[in-house]
């Protein structure tokens, strides 16, 4: 009976957040919602007004290719304003070519592999009793929280951003658009 309580009881939080969260995401007005889903993350990114520090980011890495031809991915994408907020080293600082591995290391840490939309974040909240993991392609873990209807991610360094946008899809995966830069403890 308790296990049957549980399971309900996830059901009901899942779907409740489901709805909510959804709502909530699809109401939020951004250049990404009207993205095309035959477009790749670059082409969309390219064509955001909001997200042209991103694109810089891309093109000095050299994971523009990648990021338009392969895939899935899931890319927890800042917007500019999120950029301007980014305490410590300047976005200016990260450009610099001589700092390309740091402006890599940033960048992937906002990159997971795999097609990944708000109700598969949901979905594995809802296993993880409220907590779900993810390995970034950097290769460190961000994990899913809810604060009221919003998804909120955490890194192990005290990081936080809220998925402000979500589900925009893309041809090689999904952009959810964040409020915060989340950066890797070596930056």
């Amino acid at each position: 009976m308790k296990n049957l309580t549980k399971v309900f009881s996830c059901a009901l939080f899942f779907t409740f957040c489901l709805l909510t969260a959804q709502e909530h995401l699809t109401t939020t007005t951004s250049p990404l919602t009207q993205l095309d889903s035959k477009k790749s993350i670059v082409n969309s990114t390219a064509t955001s007004k909001n997200h042209q520090t991103l694109l810089a980011v891309m093109k000095a890495t050299d994971l523009e290719e990648l990021l338009d031809h392969a895939g899935p991915f899931t890319i927890f994408a800042p917007s500019d304003m999120a950029f301007q907020k980014i305490s410590g080293k300047s976005v200016e600082y990260l450009l610099d070519p001589e700092n390309r591995k740091e402006l890599k290391d940033l960048l992937t840490y906002h990159i997971v592999a795999g097609s990944i939309t708000a109700s598969k974040i949901l979905k594995a909240m809802c296993r993880g009793e409220g907590k779900a993991t993810f390995t970034t392609v950097q290769g460190d873990i961000i994990t899913a929280t809810m604060k009221g209807i919003d998804i909120i991610l955490n890194d192990s360094f005290g990081n936080t951003a809220t998925i402000v946008v979500a589900d925009s899809k893309q041809r090689n995966g999904v952009i959810h658009e964040i409020d915060s830069v989340i950066l890797p403890g070596k930056i």
